[in-house]
């Protein structure tokens, strides 16, 4: 009965992610500064700083200590700030350092604070962990406080406050605004210093100023909201509120304005150009000393891109490099970047491989697939990459760090698993997640050499985590099989499960323990469970992930199948009785599975759906189908309900549980109820489950926990289970 505290479990610990170390940044002295909480069920993030040669630990900011005791009341630009990064804790969750990482900077409670990261000094006073008082304080400013960041020479922090762009002294003097909205009605949308939707959402840019390395100037944006339409988002179980006005750029419809500014601690500004009636989406920028500043923009069908270096004296933009794809071209963590000695890092595909590029070279080849660039600080470009298509061992599921240079590539992390990293100088924080353990495993590394580990908090899970990671069918569909806990061959074929994610940026097969506790423990209720990672995923190659282009539904689906019909022949499915459950993306998978191919599944739980394509963003909408004017008939092929009504109609009737959040900005509650409405109409049955105040997060305990249950209790109802 032990898995009954499962769900309690998981949903108090946030996924077991509480009391775990996270954020690192890493000093060339052997200092790491991180975030982590007391405790695997305490949401308050602290600041701490370890000196990686002794071991000792120290707070630098306690949350709790900071605001009195006092719960944060989170202004509204850091709630959305919050919903596009998934986060779903508290406390000191981001933190910005200077570059001598003297000097962190934080908000708490829309309040600025800043913290001292030098070992403190011998009459510093003992604090309740043992270790000495951090010494961080508040500037007091102008709030609410959003996104605050130190210059690089730690004299001044930068932050976002009320659509403007202010500076403040670290002192605590001399705040003032650098760029700010004019006093006209005309410019009410708009914002300086804030990233725009799909920027966050999108982009994995949720930054919108850059200090420059002198620390004399920022590069900041400017984001205007008129073009965009409006939605409004209501709390039905809350009649008397009033709804919130969201600014969304639905596929086909207009975007923000973003352009870009150089403001000057003296007050001059300066607009940086380039052609944005053609490349109007600001991917990324990078200021360094290795460099000018460097922008990558994107034209909207996201084909084609130009790397940028900007003047800061002129503002005009020059191309170091330009790249075309005829389907689309991604945009990866890490980079843009410059090395010390001013050479470009990109990531690109060539001939069909995934590559690191340093200025005009190309650094890896067929044998790897490089994800991220981690630093370029050198020795060498650290990067992420996963076991390419050229690879004689395909390493399912494993992800690991490499030190890159002109004579190859050296893997950093050894054990089979899930890795990543930061470094500054001979200091390398390694981060290995395996199969084997729970959690995530954190050691400090000296010239490769580990020194310490940095302990956890978090909490061990109630049960133990046993996927198959394998291979399936022809396109060898990387998969994980899970069964219940003490399964024994000859005890019969058991009811199965997909449990996908199935899209674009979901990889869910990872051998690593904890992202395979959800399947596990639904496969401990009595089921077969398969995770498949078909097309349109990533990890695999560049054609792997573009071969869903125009054709989000037929492929992804194709491919889940595919895997299940696969693995029967290998494992005890039942296939008279397979159901199917996924959550965004996979919402949207499960839904179509149940529609399309009611011959192979008989029962699906639909999470926060995608149904109407053309009530999602732009930057994703229309990078995998392109612009609805241009492809209308893309659209009415992908879509779960369209204008003629509900697609797959006149298919047999498999019944469905569809959950959405009221509260969603993301996926808005209006796809499930198309959905629903279809469905009724077409005389199909299913059951909807409105969670009011909840987002595309269920971070909420009750909520999370009594998901789980009331899955199970629907999916062995609809299969006829016991």
């Amino acid at each position: 009965m032990t898995y009954l505290s499962f769900p309690r479990q998981h949903a108090r610990t946030q996924r077991f992610t509480l009391g775990a170390p996270r954020g690192f940044v890493a000093t060339p002295d052997g200092r790491v500064v991180f975030a982590r909480s007391r405790s695997g069920t305490d949401p308050a993030q602290l600041l701490w700083v370890l000196d990686a040669a002794s071991g000792a630990e120290r707070i630098a900011a306690d949350p709790a200590a900071l605001l009195g005791g006092a719960d944060e009341d989170l202004p509204a630009a850091e709630r959305a700030r919050r919903e596009r990064s998934r986060e779903g804790s508290a406390g000191v969750v981001a933190f910005a350092v200077d570059e001598a990482v003297s000097t962190a900077a934080f908000a708490l409670s829309g309040r600025l604070f800043t913290a001292p990261l030098d070992a403190p000094g011998p009459d510093a006073a003992p604090d309740s962990s043992g270790g000495a008082d951090g010494g961080a304080r508040e500037l007091a400013v102008p709030g609410p406080v959003v996104d605050p960041r130190p210059s690089p020479d730690g004299r001044w922090i930068a932050y976002a406050c009320g659509g403007a762009l202010r500076v403040v002294e670290s002192t605590g003097l001399g705040d003032r605004a650098l760029a700010e909205p004019a006093r006209d009605p005309a410019e009410a949308s708009v914002t300086w210093g804030l990233a725009e939707f799909v920027a966050a959402e999108e982009m994995d840019r949720s930054r919108g100023f850059w200090w420059a390395p002198d620390s004399s100037a920022l590069l900041v944006a400017r984001v205007d909201e008129a073009p965009v339409q409006r939605w409004w988002i209501a709390e039905p179980a809350h009649p008397g509120r009033p709804p919130v006005e969201v600014a969304y750029p639905a596929a086909g419809t207009a975007n923000a304005e973003v352009s870009l500014h150089l403001c000057g601690l003296d007050g001059a500004r300066r607009e940086i150009r380039w052609d944005a009636a053609r490349y109007p989406y600001l991917a990324a920028v990078h200021w360094s000393a290795g460099g000018p500043p460097l922008l990558l923009v994107q034209t909207r069908d996201q084909r084609e891109q130009l790397y940028l270096e900007a003047d800061p004296e002129t503002g005009l933009t020059r191309t170091v490099a330009a790249e075309e794809d005829r389907i689309w071209l991604d945009l990866f963590a890490g980079v843009p970047v410059m090395t010390p000695t001013g050479e470009l890092v990109r990531i690109a595909d060539e001939e069909g491989v995934r590559v690191l590029k340093v200025g005009g070279r190309t650094l890896t080849g067929p044998e790897l697939h490089v994800r991220a660039v981690l630093d370029a600080g050198g020795p060498g470009v650290l990067v992420s990459a996963s076991a390419g298509e050229a690879a004689a061992d395909p390493e399912t599921g494993q992800l690991h760090v490499y030190r890159v240079d002109a004579s190859g590539a050296v893997r950093v992390s050894a054990e089979p698993g899930v890795h990543s990293a930061v470094r500054s100088g001979g200091w390398t924080v390694l981060s290995s997640a395996t199969q084997d353990r729970p959690g995530t495993r954190v050691r400090v590394l000296r010239d490769g050499a580990p020194v310490v580990e940095i302990a956890s908090y978090a909490e061990t899970p109630s049960l133990t985590a046993r996927p198959v990671l394998c291979e399936a069918g022809e396109r060898r569909i990387p998969t994980a099989v899970l069964l219940p806990s003490g399964y024994r061959e000859g005890d019969g074929p058991l009811p199965v499960l997909l449990d996908p994610y199935g899209g674009p940026h979901g990889q869910r097969v990872l051998a690593a323990h904890h992202p395979h506790l959800v399947s596990q423990w639904f496969a401990d209720q009595g089921f077969a469970v398969i995770v498949a990672d078909g097309r349109g995923t990533p990890g695999r190659s560049p054609g792997w992930e573009k071969s869903v282009a125009f054709e989000l539904a037929a492929v992804t689906l194709e491919d889940q199948v595919a895997a299940l019909h696969a693995l029967a022949g290998t494992y005890p499915l039942d296939l008279e009785r397979v159901a199917i459950r996924g959550w965004s993306f996979g919402g949207y998978l499960a839904a179509l599975a149940a529609l399309r191919r009611p011959d192979v599944f008989h029962a699906a739980v639909v999470g926060a759906p995608v149904t109407d394509l053309r009530l999602y963003d732009t930057h994703y909408q229309e990078r995998y189908l392109g612009h609805p004017a241009e492809r209308p008939e893309v659209y009415e092929r992908n879509s779960l309900v369209s204008d003629a009504g509900l697609v797959g109609a006149r298919q047999p009737a498999r019944p469905m549980m569809i959950i959405h959040g009221l509260a969603d900005d993301n996926v808005l509650v209006a796809h499930s109820l198309r959905l629903s409405t279809a469905l009724l109409a077409a005389g199909r049955p299913h059951e909807v489950l409105p969670l009011s105040g909840v987002t595309h997060m269920t971070p909420q305990e009750q909520v999370a926990e009594n998901l789980l249950l009331l899955q199970v209790d629907f999916l062995k109802r609809s299969l006829g289970l016991a």
